[in-house]
């Protein structure tokens, strides 16, 4: 957007230029000042909008921290590295005692047990209960510390493996970097090879006029003219396709403006490929590389694995408390009430006349009790009772479970091992492999410099005697066309070499940066 503004502006300006003349006329010299006003106005909104993009522009650092932070993959890793995260933190927190409390409330209809009291009644009753319970393993095998072992090392794996996807994004973001650097040079060389053309086609064309050349060498050098603009249109498509490329690393819509820098970098002088041997870049890499410490940590974490199935072998030693109380609806307090009552009591006797009886009042003693309504907090505090003890858990026969799962995790120590020496045997492929291409980028590369700079020579000499007439207009343009092939694969090889030996260092364990 920046640059169609600019190009608007420059249009603008040029044909106000144009018309200076006829401004002054119309308008007067007054009217000219403010014209002259608003296209300083213009230049400066120019000037300071390009200055805006060139400080804009983003350097290989900056594209390989924006995909650390937006990368989709990067984000998948970090994930994993959270969820690692919490399962060592649940097994740490196995250590310490656990704690619950529970509650429960309802009615009980027909025969029932009172929950107080323990009796039988026929009736409709309101209970509620409540209760703590606290417990705590003080032995489990090893199990415990060899769970917070392994989730310990499986947090480090899962770092390991987030960063062994940054570096396979960086090295993606510098090939495509340097992709563009390398597009970009080569539509510069296209561009300035059509110029070339259209400076021969004005002297093909003056030849003729002169009758030195034939007319038909013009269609030699038109045709030449069309391939320039082939090369360009090549070369800028190869531009926004790595843009695209780039942009899609990083995680940047499509239609974002992205615009690299040119740093000033050029092949170090002390890269020597061929001095490099196997031994001394495997044997740092196999120290730095994340994925061959991530496999040697899984093989840690299997052996540990053996160890929690083993585990299964040993006794469970563990203590336990409680507190616990309850409420029923149907418990009654009673109250006692004692007292005298008058008691009439009729009694028999013969004195001699016959049977009489007799009417006898005398005061009894009694003592009764009235229930009474039995408050809850009452009833909580009365029922408040606690435990405490030990457990014990001791396996005898598991149907076989125990063998089973630590022959599985002597089998997980096996696939873990031969998945670190796959993960070294790639290691040691690649670092072959990235060797043996920087040698073969090094010795192209100077095989490109020489044919580059031959053809250049023979180009210049086709030159001049195409000047003295020795040679026609189709020899002159197969010498440049050498020259130019020439002078395009040395940028390939140069762009090729840089990245190769990039590759190197990376294997090295040094930061991927151009310099």
């Amino acid at each position: 957007m920046i640059e169609l503004f600019n190009q608007r502006i420059m249009r603008h300006l040029i044909l106000w230029l144009v018309l200076k003349h006829n401004t002054i006329m119309r308008f007067g010299k007054n009217s000219f000042r403010k014209l002259s006003f608003l296209a300083i106005f213009f230049l400066a909104n120019n000037f300071f909008a390009n200055t805006l993009q060139a400080q804009d522009s983003w350097s290989l650092q900056r594209c390989i921290e924006y995909a650390r932070t937006n990368s989709l993959t990067l984000k998948q890793s970090g994930y994993n590295i959270a969820f690692a995260k919490l399962a060592d933190k649940q097994n740490k927190l196995a250590r310490l005692p656990n704690a619950s409390a529970s509650s429960n409330a309802g009615w009980q209809f027909g025969r029932t047990i009172d929950p107080t009291t323990n009796s039988f009644n026929n009736q409709t009753i309101a209970f509620n209960s409540m209760g703590l319970n606290v417990g705590a393993t003080l032995y489990a095998g090893g199990r415990i510390n060899n769970t917070i072992k392994q989730g310990k090392i499986d947090v480090q794996a899962a770092e390991q493996d987030a960063v062994a996807s940054f570096n396979d994004i960086a090295l993606s973001i510098a090939n495509a970097y340097l992709s563009i650097l390398m597009a970009e040079e080569q539509l510069e060389n296209a561009n300035r090879r059509f110029q070339l053309s259209q400076d021969q086609l004005n002297q093909t064309e003056k030849l003729i006029a002169a009758g030195s050349l034939p007319s038909n060498d013009r269609l030699d050098v038109l045709a030449q003219i069309a391939n320039d603009e082939q090369a360009i249109v090549q070369s800028k498509n190869a531009i926004d396709l790595n843009y695209l490329n780039l942009k899609e690393l990083m995680q940047i819509d499509p239609s974002t403006d992205v615009k690299i820098e040119r740093p000033q970098f050029s092949i170090p002088a002390d890269a020597n490929p061929s001095g490099t041997t196997f031994g001394e870049v495997y044997g740092k890499a196999v120290n730095t590389q994340p994925r061959i410490i991530a496999s040697d940590l899984r093989v840690q974490s299997a052996e540990v694995d053996v160890k929690l199935a083993q585990s299964g072998y040993y006794p469970t030693l563990s203590l336990f408390g409680g507190l616990d109380s309850r409420w029923s609806g149907a418990s009654k307090l009673y109250e006692q009430e004692s007292g005298v009552q008058r008691v009439s009591q009729t009694f028999f006797a013969d004195l001699g006349a016959g049977p009489q009886s007799l009417d006898v009042e005398y005061d009894v003693p009694f003592t009764k009790f009235n229930p009474i309504n039995y408050p809850y907090f009452d009833q909580l505090k009365d029922n408040f009772g606690q435990n405490v003890g030990a457990s014990i858990r001791i396996p005898i026969y598991s149907n076989g479970i125990n063998d089973i799962n630590v022959q599985r995790a002597q089998i997980g120590i096996l696939n873990a091992q031969v998945n670190s020496d796959l993960a070294k045997q790639q290691l040691k492929n690649d670092v072959q492999q990235s060797i043996a291409s920087a040698r073969a980028a090094q010795l192209t590369l100077e095989a490109s410099q020489k044919a580059s700079e031959a053809a250049k020579v023979a180009f210049e000499n086709a030159e001049l005697r195409f000047q003295l007439g020795t040679i026609n207009n189709l020899q002159l343009l197969t010498a440049r066309n050498t020259f130019d092939t020439a002078e395009t694969n040395l940028i390939v090889a140069k762009y090729d070499y840089l990245f190769r030996l990039k590759i190197l260092d990376f294997y090295l364990g040094r930061e991927i940066k151009l310099d």
